[in-house]
């Protein structure tokens, strides 16, 4: 991948086009890499191009293959208007920004009912449905508790028990009432945040758009934690997409070659800070208020990116009882979950349905 990633005027004027045909084995992130072609190794990757902005936090991409169309600049056309839903979004639902429907949906629901755009409503309720079937493992209600934890970082403390009882009395969807396209709370202080399944929420609309446009092989990223693909590359009937190693972050453990599916990833190898010799993770049990350390990270496979999202964040603060019972009871959702190693430094990744056939470890 080229270091400094051109505008997207200049794609679509094509002056960019050459310098973004590159190899596919920096395109997803850390996702994707090159092998030899040996049986039950990490697939060989191919020439892509690649199309970037910035929203969120973090850097959303379409990676199509090099082998565009008799005019390359149409579906880059489409790829820019894909990426440009993601801003539109971040513009909704950010609890950042203080003109956002999210945010004045929270600062006003708790005094009278609020109606939310359709496409919002149904997000939250999607995220409704995943809290009350995780136990509240995944709770966008926990927004609060991350505020709390966000002031203790900068002031180098940790919360109070005060402090934290506070919070957790406005954590949970037990405060939150949806009838007929609004929505109510219970009480003020309640707030919404959707950090745990925006992201993948905003992939899903993007991909939307790609659908609509017909193009049948992609790979949209965000971040290094969130894809979703369709088709497949260079070859292969999907795109390979790597595996971060939780306890070494800058090496990768293996690779998923996904296809019409959604994956994201939750951890706390890059996220964390320490106070008296602990380290404490920025992924909070919203049960507790306290940060979890059960796993080093999980993946989950998911029809949609939104799914994917949550869904990671849910099974790392439940771990493996969770994700087991959830999976056994939706048939397409698959979870690789890595907790901490028992003795010395290697790993004993476990699989809860991910096919093998598409599974590649590293030989490390």
């Amino acid at each position: 991948m080229s270091e400094t990633i051109p505008n997207r005027r200049d794609f679509l004027a094509g002056r960019a086009l050459r310098d973004e045909i590159v190899a596919v084995g920096q395109a997803a992130g850390d996702a994707i890499f090159e092998t030899a072609d040996e049986p039950r190794r990490e697939p060989t990757s191919g020439a892509t191009v690649r199309l970037a902005t910035s929203a969120m936090a973090t850097d959303f991409a379409v990676i199509l293959n090099e082998a565009l169309s008799d005019d390359p600049r149409q579906p880059l056309r489409w790829a820019s208007e894909a990426l440009d839903v993601v801003h539109l979004l971040e513009d909704q639902m950010s609890v950042y920004r203080p003109h956002t429907e999210l945010s004045q949906l929270n600062r006003v629901a708790a005094s009278r009912p609020v109606q939310v755009e359709e496409r919002l409503f149904e997000l939250l309720r999607v995220a409704r449905d995943i809290s009350l079937e995780t136990d509240g493992c995944f709770d966008p209600t926990s927004g609060q508790l991350i505020a709390l934890w966000r002031q203790c970082r900068k002031e180098v403390r940790l919360p109070t028990e005060a402090e934290l009882a506070e919070r957790l009395a406005l954590v949970g969807m037990r405060h939150v009432e949806t009838v007929d396209g609004s929505m109510t709370f219970a009480r003020a202080g309640v707030e919404l945040n959707l950090g745990s399944i925006g992201k993948g929420y905003a992939l899903d609309r993007a991909a939307e758009i790609l659908n609509e446009h017909k193009l049948t092989e992609w790979l949209l990223q965000g971040g290094h934690s969130s894809v979703i693909a369709r088709g497949g590359h260079n070859g292969l009937p999907g795109w390979p997409v790597g595996l971060r190693n939780p306890l070494l972050p800058q090496r990768r453990l293996g690779t998923i070659l996904l296809r019409d599916q959604a994956l994201a990833t939750s951890g706390t190898a890059v996220q964390h800070f320490r106070f008296e010799g602990k380290r404490y993770g920025h992924i909070i049990d919203p049960r507790t208020g306290w940060p979890t350390d059960t796993m080093l990270s999980v993946t989950v496979l998911a029809p949609t990116a939104a799914e994917a999202d949550a869904l990671s964040t849910a099974f790392f603060v439940g771990g493996v009882e969770l994700a087991e019972r959830y999976c056994s009871n939706h048939r397409s959702v698959s979870a690789l979950l890595i907790p901490p190693p028992t003795g010395g430094q290697r790993l004993e990744p476990i699989n809860i349905g991910v096919p093998h056939d598409v599974l590649f470890w590293n030989d490390e």
